[in-house]
């Protein structure tokens, strides 16, 4: 389960996040490309814009889900 006391210094500000746990595996920027970017110095991903439309509140939904090492979060 992501830590909401461990998140990325670059998500954005609102409840979806992506924690120090990330692997960069680009299942979620697959999953949710509106949503997720890569930090490409650091090697992870983090959250530059909060879902807006049903659309994409479910492919965070399914990129949270598929996350092998559960860094992505949801503390809404």
């Amino acid at each position: 389960m992501a830590d909401p006391n461990e998140k990325q210094p670059e998500n954005v500000q609102g409840k979806w996040f992506v924690d120090v746990n990330c692997i960069d595996c680009d299942v979620c920027r697959e999953t949710a490309p509106n949503n997720f970017t890569q930090q490409k110095a650091k090697g992870y991903s983090y959250v530059y814009k909060q879902p807006t439309t049903p659309e994409e509140t479910a492919q965070c939904d399914e990129a949270k889900e598929s996350c092998p090492v559960e860094a992505i979060g949801n503390d809404g």
